[in-house]
């Protein structure tokens, strides 16, 4: 068993990180005025973080135990990302859904930060935030040369829905 110092030396990195992690992707949900910003996400990585943490410290022994609660965080957090989702019936829209899936991200960084796989979580960071950054520039530029997403859903949308056949 180790001193509080000693737990302390182990537990408090993971703590920062994770919170670096989460952080890092809040400061930029806020920076492009979405609902979930920096105190989500950096409330998400920490507590994917925790969890992890403490589930490490009950059952030290059972590798399978961080595989079981990385998969209840990653539940849970869909679910939370499903709130974040919002269709649009008048405009045939969808948003929501970088946000949803950015949340998403960051439980698994958490969870990294968590079980103190460093590089792991920093490739990841560095991974969501290129997306997060370049990500939308670079779809828009497609969607200039290769056609837009909206002329597409435009022209589904100008027809009328087929009818479906009676029940028989």
């Amino acid at each position: 068993m180790q001193s509080i110092g000693g737990e302390m030396l182990v537990i408090l990195p993971r703590i920062a990180a994770a919170l670096a992690c989460g952080v890092s992707i809040g400061i930029n949900r806020d920076l492009h005025r979405k609902p979930a910003g920096f105190r989500t996400f950096g409330l998400v990585a920490l507590g994917s973080a925790i969890v992890t943490i403490a589930a490490r410290h009950v059952a030290p022994d059972d590798p399978a135990a961080a595989s079981r609660v990385a998969q209840g965080i990653l539940t849970g957090i869909g679910f939370l990302g499903a709130g974040l989702i919002v269709r649009r019936e008048r405009s045939h829209s969808v948003s929501g859904l970088t946000t949803a899936a950015a949340v998403w991200a960051t439980a698994g960084l958490g969870i990294a930060c968590g079980l103190g796989l460093y590089v792991l979580a920093l490739s990841g960071i560095a991974a969501a935030l290129f997306v997060l950054v370049v990500g939308g520039p670079l779809e828009r530029r497609l969607e200039r040369v290769l056609g837009r997403k909206e002329a597409s859903a435009a022209q589904g949308a100008a027809q009328p829905p087929t009818p479906r056949p009676p029940p028989s």
